[in-house]
């Protein structure tokens, strides 16, 4: 074997992909809480802990087992460092006084629409849903955003909701209700493979602002206690995603590994990454994986105000602007 000469050796690391290693004799431990069972939001966690990106910026990583409380809650209450934060959660708790920062966009762009089956020529545009059957999830958010793409194209956003949880797709296939709302990157990619016929409004299409679907997030209180570890954490993650990006048979086949017990669909893990990365999500068209886009925080908080979203501390309607730019940032990026 022959040595590498000086200038193999800079040029090796000049190439390779800077990470803040943490200067502690120990490895720094993070937790993280996850929003569902695992999945393909979930891949460059499973993928950075796999090819070893946090033990080389010194950091001990445990993602925590799902469970029903909300990882957003976890994260406030301290008992995880960071977790899957969806867009929405992120807004109504930090409103209602709740410490959470997001940190990192997982997705770019919206994943989620609003679906109905292919063969319905009776629905062309979100005003012909007016008098139809949703098949729901038990949230009020939904009202608000489904009434709203109606609306804007023109009809009354009145409609009839059934409260199905994930039931809502098999619904949907037999007919017992008329449309519903799903994440495209994942139900939307089984069903294609599944042969169902569906069609889709996005929600950007219709008056609601695009926005990142989940972000990665922590409480400020912990932030400003480990500004290192996270800066660490968030950098190891990033060239995780920016992996399973750049290699998603590899990825994929990581994620499969690490759960094996609940992850036994290989063909809709691998067609739900080449979703994720076809479609702009991991990383944006520009190169973006990862930013935080203020100017999608931005409209994202002036449609859930116009809409009353939000409450206070005190569970009231909010009547007071807060400083949305304190919900998120880039900073942990640089």
């Amino acid at each position: 074997m022959t040595m590498p000469t000086r200038r193999q050796m800079i040029a090796a690391a000049l190439a390779a992909p800077f990470v803040p290693r943490l200067a502690f004799a120990q490895s720094q431990s993070v937790t993280v809480a996850l929003d569902w069972t695992p999945n393909t939001n979930h891949i460059g966690l499973y993928v950075a802990q796999a090819k070893g990106y946090y033990d080389e910026a010194g950091l001990e990583v445990q993602i925590l087992p799902y469970s029903d409380t909300a990882a957003g809650t976890l994260v406030a209450n301290r008992v995880a460092d960071f977790g899957i934060l969806g867009v929405l959660g992120l807004f109504t708790q930090r409103t209602a006084g709740a410490d959470l920062v997001a940190t990192y966009a997982l997705v770019q762009t919206e994943t989620g629409r609003l679906v109905f089956n292919g063969n319905r020529k009776d629905i062309q545009r979100p005003r012909d849903l007016d008098g139809m059957t949703y098949g729901g999830f038990g949230s009020g958010w939904e009202t608000t955003l489904i009434g709203s793409m109606i609306r804007h194209d023109g009809g009354e956003g009145t409609f009839e909701t059934v409260t199905l949880g994930t039931s809502a797709y098999q619904a949907l296939a037999n007919g017992a209700v008329d449309f519903t709302l799903e994440v495209y990157t994942w139900e939307g990619v089984k069903a294609k493979l599944e042969g169902v016929s569906q069609r889709a409004f996005r929600y950007d299409a219709y008056g609601v602002p695009d926005q990142h679907t989940n972000f990665i997030g922590s409480s400020q209180a912990w932030l400003d206690e480990n500004p290192e570890t996270a800066a660490a954490f968030i950098a190891a993650t990033r060239r995780g995603y920016a992996f399973a990006v750049e290699n998603p048979d590899e990825a994929a086949g990581i994620l499969i590994a690490a759960n094996s017990d609940v992850l036994t669909d290989g063909t809709l893990i691998r067609a739900s990454l080449q979703a994720l990365i076809d479609g702009h999500y991991f990383r944006s068209a520009d190169g973006v994986i990862g930013t935080i886009d203020p100017a999608k925080m931005e409209a994202t908080a002036n449609f859930l105000m116009e809409a009353d979203v939000l409450v206070d501390v005190d569970g009231n309607p909010l009547q007071d602007r807060p400083d949305f730019t304190t919900y998120y940032t880039n900073a942990y990026l640089d």
